[in-house]
């Protein structure tokens, strides 16, 4: 194991604790406003830190001991914890504030996250994936200590101890809306994958056996990739609304779901079309000849030898389209196929910062759920080759 230049061990952790208190100094934790549509006054984390609250300073005090110490499992592993704790922390105290503060303030008074508050969980989740990469264990024991790290966070939220805080607020008063968001959210993202999949697999077949086929093929949809989202769903009202005159009984429209799907099933088949063909191509020519050799047939070589063999590479084209379909379906709520870009833009067309919030985040968490999913699905199919 090489050696860090100097007595600092871990810089990036120091860089990121270093961050941290510029970030606590400089900008708002909190900020308390009369109403939900009125920007409110900051509370800087200092103004806060009173009493049995100091002790949300020993995670950062840990953590730079550990900037320090000797790089070895037990101080990355020790890192890690602090940094999961430091996570929990900030919300404890966002969750305790914004309730001492509802004791005091009118019903419709609002306690949001502040720029600091944002700020300082990310650079403590930076803290913890740094760490637990430093750990190098195995993808799904990674996958799974990256997801330990968010447990008392979620543990929090579903307590109540956030309940008072502005972004919870409008949770409640929305629940309905954001349940019938989730449901349409899932519905673009699940309607565009099955179409994705159905036509892109097979282009990726044919790209992988005949460059004659790949050549047009990644030419036109390179072309589709450099298409605003915003701009190919227009281009699809028009046609679609003829449609939907000409078959009146077909179910099409021109707005809503239909062109939603798809605009984003054209997104999507790039990665899964060069992943198909990728994972075909780098299949090695000797274990194709020991399968000839073996008397397989050709339908039999693609299944049983091929596809195993290509199936991580699509998996990983998979998981990229997925991701990318989970944040451009917010868009497509412009020509209201709805889902959680509803709340969004409802949101920014009434300023309410909030209400924005209640929209991105479970957007940002879906891609990185997704995300998480595929890796342990790669880890898995891994396994037994390993």
């Amino acid at each position: 194991m090489s050696r860090a230049a100097g007595p600092v061990h871990n810089r990036v952790l120091l860089l990121l604790v270093l961050l941290a208190a510029l970030a606590a100094w400089s900008l708002a934790f909190l900020t308390v406003a009369p109403n939900r549509l009125v920007s409110g006054t900051g509370v800087r984390l200092a103004d806060l830190m009173h009493g049995g609250r100091w002790a949300l300073l020993l995670p950062a005090t840990v953590c730079v001991a550990a900037a320090f110490a000797p790089s070895t499992r037990r101080t990355h592993a020790t890192a890690a914890f602090a940094a999961a704790l430091a996570l929990a922390g900030l919300l404890t105290l966002a969750g305790d504030e914004a309730r001492r503060q509802s004791q005091t303030l009118s019903s419709i008074a609002r306690v949001s996250f502040g720029g600091g508050f944002w700020a300082l969980v990310l650079l403590a989740g930076l803290a913890a994936t740094d760490a637990l990469q430093r750990l190098r264990l195995h993808p799904a024991a990674q996958t799974l200590a990256q997801a330990a790290v968010w447990l008392a966070p979620v543990a929090l939220l579903a307590s109540g101890a956030l309940d008072q805080l502005s972004l919870m607020k409008e949770y409640t008063n929305r629940q309905d809306v954001f349940l019938g968001a989730w449901r349409g959210h899932a519905q673009i993202v699940g309607a565009t994958l099955l179409p994705a999949l159905l036509i892109g697999v097979p282009l990726g077949i044919a790209a992988a056996r005949s460059a004659r086929v790949a050549t047009p093929v990644f030419a036109v949809l390179n072309l589709v990739q450099t298409v605003p989202s915003i701009a190919l769903f227009g281009l699809l009202i028009a046609p679609l609304a003829w449609l939907a005159e000409a078959l009146p009984g077909s179910g099409i429209r021109g707005i809503g779901l239909w062109p939603a799907v798809i605009a984003l099933t054209l997104y999507a088949l790039l990665p899964i079309v060069h992943g198909m063909a990728a994972g075909l191509r780098q299949v090695p020519a000797g274990v194709m000849e020991a399968a000839t050799g073996m008397g397989l047939s050709p339908r039999q070589r693609f299944w049983r030898v091929e596809l195993p063999l290509a199936l991580p590479v699509l998996l990983a084209g998979l998981r990229v389209t997925t991701v990318q379909i989970v944040g451009l379906a917010v868009v497509a709520a412009l020509i209201g196929a709805g889902g959680f870009g509803a709340l969004v833009f409802q949101g920014l067309l009434s300023s309410a910062l909030d209400l924005v919030l209640l929209g991105v985040l479970p957007v940002v968490l879906l891609a990185v759920a997704v995300d998480a999913a595929f890796k342990l699905l790669n880890a898995a199919l891994e396994r037994p080759a390993a």
